[in-house]
């Protein structure tokens, strides 16, 4: 019972932290509060002065690679006039058409160069895939709790409506024709208008309270009042089929509708996953083919990865820059995602500061801010339930045909109060403030480490195919070309001895000639 009585607490990460206590420059150089605001100007100009540090990085690797294709197109010249001195003073001591000496060691240490670049890109398409997973793992349960929030907001909506509902019916149908009944009795007449004034009471009370309101329970009571006599106990629907507001718009709603932001961050929740998985897919497939290309020695191959790597090496540094400005904004809302709910508008509209608060908080110390509503309201019903009673005692030995009225708004009172306990229940903060919390602990755990591993990636990604790009060019000057090998085969096979030797040695190896 203590571990059920307790709630739920959130404190930023460590990694949270330490995102958050980066310095912000906008474009003019000047430093700015890492409050998170973001539809304050100044506080994007931050982000993008984040985001540029990868375009710088990615002008660096590109003037990287430029230096070394300029260095092997210049000394390419300067290793022809060598080669031929060298050929000559390794001729006797080669075997085969191999390379030998200095330039063969040259060769070797491109070759592994390229070939440890790659390794290294496939380290981090691992880490990538890692990432990618943590990160949806977490706006899963983002959206799973923001879909049980929205269980529970409509639950509130479709009660509250379904107790307003029953008690119009109640004054409208029985209520009246009992009225009708004890015209000429004025202490049933005044015990039945009592019940009246107090019906009313109790909608005006319960129309006032606003969490969020749906147009869902509104159809839902108008369907209850329009299908008659009898008001059941409400049972909603599970999160899974609980109706959810599907926006017309990119806007967002106001007031602010958890189904909607549940739906929007699935949406785009699937195009980033899959977008990050063709992304590693392509990087996965550029790395294999190259060592496939220098493997065979295939200069074709290459080149065609080649031209995927230059498109990989922008796609990477085009993504660090991204992650870099979504994992410093996220920091700076999960230091202190409370404030930013408090201050924002878009939230605070139709819903006033203590209620935001009181949900968000769930302090033991802070009271509902609908106790006084509820409390009236319950004392309404129970005096409702009070002069029924009285009426059904006094009343019935009198005026027999009252009794179908009054069994219908003892019916209705059941009912009323039976879903009104479980609005109690609900509007308790416990619910919803473990869903606020879970909800953040998805985004700002496991969503800001999938983000961290994924600017990992992209970082380790776009080194290696920076390398990759060095490498690949000296890498194809280890090839023979078609004319050489064609010139070796030509001459060991014009070669008398080269010819008599290889006979001589088939000779001897058959036992049987």
């Amino acid at each position: 019972m203590a571990a059920m009585t307790t709630v739920p607490s959130y404190a930023p990460s460590i990694w949270v932290r330490m995102c958050h206590a980066l310095p912000r420059l906008d474009l003019t150089m000047q430093m700015r509060d890492n409050i998170f605001v973001p539809d304050s100007w100044e506080y994007q100009q931050t982000l993008l002065v984040l985001s540029s540090l990868s375009a710088i990085a990615l002008l660096i690797s590109l003037l990287v690679v430029l230096s070394f294709l300029i260095h092997y197109c210049c000394c390419n010249r300067g290793d022809r006039g060598e080669g031929s001195e060298e050929e000559e003073e390794d001729e006797d001591g080669s075997t085969g058409h191999g390379y030998s000496g200095k330039k063969g060691r040259g060769i070797c240490c491109v070759t592994w160069v390229a070939v440890a670049s790659v390794t290294l890109c496939c380290v981090a398409i691992g880490i990538g895939f890692y990432g990618n997973s943590e990160a949806n793992d977490g706006m899963y349960q983002l959206t799973s709790s923001l879909l049980t929030a929205n269980y529970t907001l409509a639950s509130i909506d479709l009660l509250i409506s379904d107790t307003i509902n029953g008690l119009q019916l109640s004054i409208s149908g029985p209520l009246t024709s009992m009225e009708e009944m004890f015209t000429g009795s004025k202490p049933f007449l005044v015990s039945t208008r009592n019940c009246r004034r107090l019906s009313e009471n109790v909608i005006n009370l319960l129309s006032s309270i606003s969490l969020a309101r749906s147009s869902v329970g509104t159809a839902v009571g108008n369907d209850s009042a329009v299908s008659g006599a009898s008001i059941i106990p409400l049972t909603p629907a599970p999160p899974s089929v609980a109706p959810t507001l599907v926006p017309n718009s990119n806007l967002i709603p106001s007031p602010f509708s958890p189904g909607w932001a549940a739906n929007t961050l699935m949406v785009n929740e699937d195009y980033r996953w899959l977008s990050y998985v063709l992304l590693l897919l392509l990087d996965l497939i550029v790395c294999l083919f190259i060592l496939l290309g220098l493997a065979k020695q295939a200069r074709w191959l290459l080149i065609l990865m080649t031209v995927l790597a230059w498109m990989a090496l922008f796609l990477s540094w085009g993504s660090l820059g991204l992650e870099t400005a979504t994992v410093v904004a996220l920091s700076d809302f999960c230091s202190d995602p409370n404030a930013y709910f408090l201050n924002s508008t878009q939230f605070g509209s139709g819903t006033s500061s203590d209620v935001l608060d009181y949900y968000l908080t769930c302090s033991r110390r802070m009271n509902s801010p609908f106790q006084q509503l509820l409390t009236q309201s319950q004392r309404a019903l129970s005096n409702i339930h009070t002069h029924l009673s009285s009426l059904d005692r006094n009343s019935l030995t009198q005026f027999p045909k009252a009794e179908k009225s009054l069994r219908e708004v003892q019916q209705i009172l059941n009912s009323t109060e039976g879903n009104f306990h479980q609005l109690v229940a609900l509007l308790n903060c416990r619910g919803l403030n473990k869903d606020y919390i879970d909800s953040l602990k998805g985004l700002c755990y496991d969503g800001m480490e999938g983000l961290l591993y994924l600017s990992l990636y992209s970082f380790l990604s776009a080194l290696a195919f920076t390398a990759i790009l060095c490498s690949l060019p000296g890498a194809w000057r280890s090839f023979p070309s078609d004319s050489e090998d064609y010139e070796d085969s030509d001459s060991e096979s014009e070669d008398p001895f080269t010819s008599h030797q290889d006979s001589k040695r088939f000779l001897q190896w058959q036992p049987w000639l």
